[in-house]
């Protein structure tokens, strides 16, 4: 399985989002907070905006908000807003797979390990994350 850049920058910006919701962050600040390449986080932020995800506003004042609230955006969002299926076989979703003779149950290997990723992708909001990072850099503290 693989997870594409556009999918990890994705999380990386709404997770920063969520991270400050009470005002709105630029591309440029989220861009400089998780060194993710400017110009490809706002293509990225582009499909985060129409998938409804997040919400901008124009202006001086302007920026990015999430368009839901943190808890109820699960990573499963995030990656089949930005990467659509998730996971295909050279290029083509795994519903309508099928193999002949002696690799007649592969088909059904490979939907088994969508079906695990989405539920652990879909089991993990930006809430949840956001608690282990926290939990994540107290430990990280504590060792030093």
């Amino acid at each position: 399985m693989h997870i594409s850049a556009k999918a990890d920058y994705a999380m990386r910006a709404l997770l920063e989002l969520a991270r400050e919701p009470s005002r709105p962050l630029t591309c440029e600040a989220i861009a400089s907070s998780q060194e993710i390449p400017f110009r490809f986080l706002k293509s990225v932020v582009g499909e985060l905006r129409r998938a409804g995800l997040v919400r901008s506003q124009r202006g001086c004042e302007g920026g990015y908000w999430l368009g839901r609230p943190a808890e109820d955006i699960t990573l499963l969002d995030v990656t089949r807003a930005v990467d659509g299926e998730l996971i295909t076989l050279r290029g083509e979703p795994l519903a309508g797979l099928d193999y002949p003779g002696p690799a007649t149950g592969l088909p059904d290997v490979w939907r088994e390990v969508e079906a695990a990723a989405a539920a652990v992708l879909g089991g993990v909001t930006l809430t949840s994350l956001l608690g282990r990072g926290v939990v994540a850099g107290a430990a990280r503290r504590g060792a030093a």
